[in-house]
């Protein structure tokens, strides 16, 4: 049964109209309005639901702010990740517009689009949009899957998301190898040797640790990779080479300088290659590996990828080398 009742001030003036459900079986429902006809409005939707057995309780996400979400979220699940620190900036940024201050209920599909779009209007690259979206939807499912507010629909997948950004398929070409080696400080060069010949990730190399590392098998043991399961690294002949001349640390670990990124920036600048980052290493050894005559199954064992399409992304055969096999 649902009353509608006025909420007054203290000169008698009307100044809203809030409505009470009750209905054996279920919890009361209470909620203020501006106007009378939207209380009677949102009663009756909710007398029938609870006659139909559909109704859901949208109390906690008429109470909760995206911005109290997005600080839940990134307690619960962000925290877990391997990634956490980079999404717990962008959920920093996202409570920050004023779409934080809306209720998880009250959050629509245009509100989700005039987010993006007011991203993009501050130069933030659609790639960059395309992840803090992904990081909405998924604490929209979170929070109707855990967070007790099945009635909560997700509003990002209405949403026309802005255009992926094209995988990179920048690689070595001609003597740029040569000169990228002989532009590298000693303690890079080591580095770039391998990850040209593991496809190893530059956080994965930076990790390495001595006692993981089997120089007589040839192997080396990445416990704790970025999708948080552990692989082995076969090592070519160059790369095992390279770890034996290598000297040995107190601290265990193979590599002690973290400065790589800045430091090969100013090492392609010194060789004059233009338009190649670290992680270009990894597209040009997974590639390297193909070429080699391995097949996707060998090449994901050895680089770590999940999936037969991410691993498309980092190959980029070429053309003319496909040619040389065709006779």
């Amino acid at each position: 049964m649902a009353s509608i009742l006025p909420r007054k001030d203290r000169d008698s003036n009307i100044i809203g109209w809030q409505a009470r459900v009750r209905k054996k079986g279920y919890p009361l429902q209470v909620k203020t309005f501006d106007r009378k006809g939207q209380a009677q409005a949102w009663a009756k939707q909710l007398e029938v639901e609870m006659e139909r057995g559909v109704w859901q309780d949208r109390s906690e996400a008429e109470q909760t702010t995206l911005a109290e979400a997005l600080g839940r979220y990134g307690r619960d699940v962000s925290s877990l990740k391997k990634s956490g620190q980079i999404e717990l900036y962008r959920i920093g940024t996202i409570k920050a517009d004023p779409i934080g201050n809306l209720t998880l209920a009250k959050i629509r599909g245009a509100d989700v689009a005039a987010y993006r779009d007011r991203r993009l209007s501050v130069g933030l690259s659609e790639n960059s949009v395309r992840l803090e979206l992904a990081l909405l939807s998924n604490l929209f499912t979170v929070a109707a899957k855990e967070w007790r507010m099945e009635s909560l629909t997700n509003p990002v997948l209405a949403v026309r998301k802005p255009a992926a950004s094209r995988p990179r398929e920048r690689r070595l070409v001609g003597d740029e190898e040569a000169r990228l080696l002989a532009a590298c400080a000693d303690w890079l060069r080591p580095m770039v040797i391998l990850a040209l010949e593991t496809g190893m990730r530059k956080g994965e190399i930076l990790a390495l640790q001595w006692e993981n590392i089997n120089l007589v098998k040839r192997v080396a043991l990445l416990p704790d990779t970025k999708n948080g399961t552990a692989r082995h690294v076969p090592l070519s002949s160059r790369a095992s080479d390279v770890l034996k001349s290598l000297p040995r640390n107190i601290s265990g670990g193979v590599f002690t300088r973290l400065d790589v990124s800045h430091a090969f920036i100013a090492t392609t600048q010194k060789a004059g290659i233009d338009g190649l980052h670290f992680h270009d290493l990894r597209h040009e050894a997974t590639s390297r590996l193909f070429e080699k005559g391995l097949n996707p199954m060998q090449v994901a064992a050895i680089t770590g990828h999940k999936t037969l399409q991410m691993l498309k992304r980092y190959t980029h055969l070429r053309a003319e080398d496909l040619a040389k096999l065709l006779g």
